[in-house]
């Protein structure tokens, strides 16, 4: 029965992956009428809101785009940073949804980030320890390794899931913020705007499900074991 979630969630990743990247080649070839970057767009962002301490810089890679809390940084990949399309112009804004969060003090972002030391040491060893925990209750019956495992396990489960609000309310920032500034001067824009965003979000939906249903098939090795 788990075998088919878990190929049931691969499955559905791999879509939700393939669509993400699909929709953000459409939009990435879908020019922005302001004519303004990536970059751009964040620095008005950014100013529209007031945020003078937080630096725009590029990063190698592609899809790299992120928002480090730690030091104020808005983190853009190349493509992002100088494309001047519809989807340059919601990842840039929405990773600005970021700072902003950080800026107002947005509680589901700070509970996110406080959670970012223990989950880093609890994601390192979360395999090892649930197959060392395997074993060693399948030779002598010592569960407490597993448990140890699964907790660790849980900890990650639950920071996929704190993620959620904490980038859908960016998304919806950067969507509110685009039209207000006019920066997506059409329907077309915004809908272009709104479609890469939404995909975006779906593969932390599938990140989540799939934590989940791999700390629901562990809890049961070590529940169903105990019983």
């Amino acid at each position: 029965m788990y075998w088919i979630i878990f190929i049931g969630i691969a499955v559905i990743s791999w879509i939700v992956q393939y669509r993400f990247k699909s929709k953000f080649k459409k939009y990435s070839e879908t020019p922005l009428t302001s004519g303004l970057s990536g970059a751009e767009v964040a620095e008005k962002m950014l100013r529209d809101n007031g945020l003078t301490d937080v630096e725009i810089i590029s990063v190698e890679g592609q899809l790299t785009d992120h928002y480090n809390p730690a030091n104020k940084t808005v983190n853009l990949s190349p493509e992002v940073y100088n494309g001047r399309s519809v989807a340059a112009a919601a990842v840039a804004s929405h990773e600005c949804g970021h700072a902003v969060q950080h800026a107002t003090a947005y509680s589901w972002l700070q509970f996110r980030s406080a959670m970012v030391p223990i989950v880093s040491i609890a994601s390192r060893m979360t395999t090892w320890v649930l197959l060392g925990g395997i074993l060693l209750m399948a030779f002598s019956g010592n569960i407490w390794v597993l448990a140890i495992g699964v907790g660790a396990l849980a900890l990650t489960t639950l920071f996929s899931f704190i993620t959620l609000p904490v980038e859908f309310d960016a998304s919806n920032r950067a969507l509110a913020w685009l039209d207000s500034a006019q920066i997506t001067h059409s329907t077309e824009e915004h809908d272009g705007a709104k479609d890469a965003l939404k995909w975006a979000a779906m593969t932390y939906v599938v990140a989540a499900l799939a934590s989940l249903a791999t700390l629901l098939y562990y809890a049961y090795i070590l529940f169903g074991r105990r019983d």
